[in-house]
């Protein structure tokens, strides 16, 4: 069975202290190897975007499991409503020498959603043995503490860099568009992460502030798999309107 995780108390004080968590065994090798197949076979983000969950019958039961949605719940303190949902893929390396799927710039969650209050948080599971060979995720341990960081558009190459126009609106019904794009927290570099060995199946939990990406994947034989889902606690208000219907789980 599906039996939720209990966290323990000094597990909760890492994630306070650090802004991350790593969990094992989130997921069984029969899930992993079921949604890795279901995925490849017809990748639900093509048609759904980041809001498969709400209707894709393998994204949904995914986002709403119980090892993860109930550790969401433990810590945000009540109940979790899912925002977002992603299938992150990183091929490997051509054997011409070239670098594999492109890594993902240092940045903050609440760049991209802003959220009030701020009770934004993630799950990052891998759906593949991850390592920094292969661009595994990373994180910046104690960020979290420093508020939100003065961030400017990635140019770097390797991360990707994109642009993108979202209608938003606040809770006494103002609207705006508002440009977001592919965030890099100024003055922090490679040398100021770590970069995380998570084993299939096994998930990283950390807070909307949060320094996080990746780097390309630098493997020839391995592809980089994770699923990653975004929650708030019950009564936050995100701006971005095309997330504002948050799904919970009860």
């Amino acid at each position: 069975m599906k039996q939720p995780i209990r966290l323990s108390d000094s597990e909760i004080e890492q994630f306070n202290r650090d802004g991350y968590l790593v969990v094992p065994d989130l997921l069984s090798e029969t899930e992993v190897a079921a949604f890795v197949e279901y995925t490849e076979g017809a990748n639900p983000m093509e048609e759904h975007g980041i809001l498969a969950h709400r209707s894709d019958p393998m994204w949904g039961p995914l986002a709403r499991h119980p090892k993860i949605a109930g550790i969401a719940r433990q810590i945000l303190g009540g109940v979790p409503c899912i925002v977002q949902t992603m299938y992150l893929l990183k091929d490997p390396a051509p054997a011409d020498g070239a670098l594999g799927g492109p890594g993902v710039s240092l940045h903050q969650d609440i760049h991209h959603l802003p959220t009030e209050p701020n009770t934004l948080m993630a799950c990052w599971v891998a759906m593949s043995d991850t390592d920094p060979e292969s661009g595994g995720l990373c994180v910046v341990s104690g960020s979290h503490k420093g508020g939100i960081c003065e961030a400017r558009k990635n140019t770097d190459a390797e991360h990707g860099s994109w642009e993108i126009e979202h209608r938003m609106r606040d809770r006494d019904g103002r609207e705006w568009a508002q440009q977001f794009y592919s965030f890099q927290i100024n003055g922090i570099g490679r040398e100021e992460t770590s970069e995380l060995t998570v084993r299939r199946g096994s998930g990283v939990f950390f807070t909307s502030l949060t320094i996080h990406g990746s780097y390309a994947n630098r493997s020839r034989t391995r592809a980089r798999r994770a699923f990653a889902v975004h929650y708030v606690k019950e009564g936050s208000w995100i701006s971005r309107c095309d997330v504002q219907d948050t799904t919970p789980v009860t």
